[in-house]
């Protein structure tokens, strides 16, 4: 069973083999996820996800999608998804039989949260969602003081100095909350993976990537970071203002 503050999440499972998303909903449902809702194909996906979208209290918590579909595919779908301002950090796990190291980095690069490989043991399925959901939703504090903008976690929106504002993706949400969290501290490479893609193998490029973008949201010269500071050859700290 998962905890129970995650079982009210409302997750949407997109896979076109019917078979294979019924049983996914079914497995979630089982380990005590109380809203899981199924789609078959892309288009009927987008149109959920948009029924939902004006009310917070209805909108998806997290997305499950199959890459392979026809007509529309994983990764067109999360793309379209995250237009939404709306749903710009809603969390998304690939679920797919194509684990090759280019689709691995395609939706990583996204902002997928995880991607889990068929075939899989249902134990595996819920332990990492749960994983995931925790990581997305861990209490925070509701706003960060930078030098250059404040960031207002509850909306994932940065308001920059020159009075404009700009949304963060899931993924950079989670990266600059594990940072915030250790304010002033160094965060190692491994520890940052570790706490946004469940393990320290393989995600640095990425994580290398995120930070970039990141600083291109926060920071007034992303060449000169001044809150987003390297600490070379370790990992990253977050300097809070004053």
């Amino acid at each position: 069973m998962v905890d129970e503050h995650l079982r009210g999440k409302r997750i949407l499972v997109v896979d076109d083999e019917r078979e294979l998303a019924d049983m996914v909903a079914a497995i979630l449902h089982g380990a005590g996820f109380a809203c899981v809702d199924v789609a078959h194909a892309g288009a009927e996906a987008l149109a959920a996800v948009d029924s939902r979208v004006a009310s917070p209290e209805r909108a998806y918590q997290l997305l499950v999608l199959d890459v392979m579909m026809p007509g529309m595919d994983g990764f067109d779908l999360l793309a379209r998804v995250r237009e939404r301002p709306a749903c710009a950090r809603v969390p998304a796990v690939f679920l797919t039989a194509k684990d090759e190291p280019y689709h691995r980095v395609s939706g990583l690069s996204l902002g997928a949260d995880d991607y889990i490989a068929k075939p899989f043991l249902p134990q595996e399925l819920v332990l990492r969602i749960a994983a995931v959901l925790r990581r997305c939703y861990a209490e925070e504090s509701p706003s960060l003081e930078l030098d250059a903008c404040r960031v207002n976690f509850a909306t994932a929106e940065v308001e920059r100095a020159d009075g404009s504002t700009v949304l963060l993706t899931a993924k950079e949400h989670e990266i600059l909350s594990v940072l915030a969290r250790n304010a002033g501290r160094i965060v190692t490479i491994d520890a940052l993976c570790e706490a946004c893609w469940g393990t320290s193998f393989g995600y640095e490029n990425s994580l290398m990537a995120h930070i970039r973008r990141l600083r291109e949201k926060i920071e007034a010269n992303p060449s000169k970071p001044a809150s987003l500071v390297t600490a070379r050859g370790l990992g990253y700290k977050l300097v809070k203002r004053g």
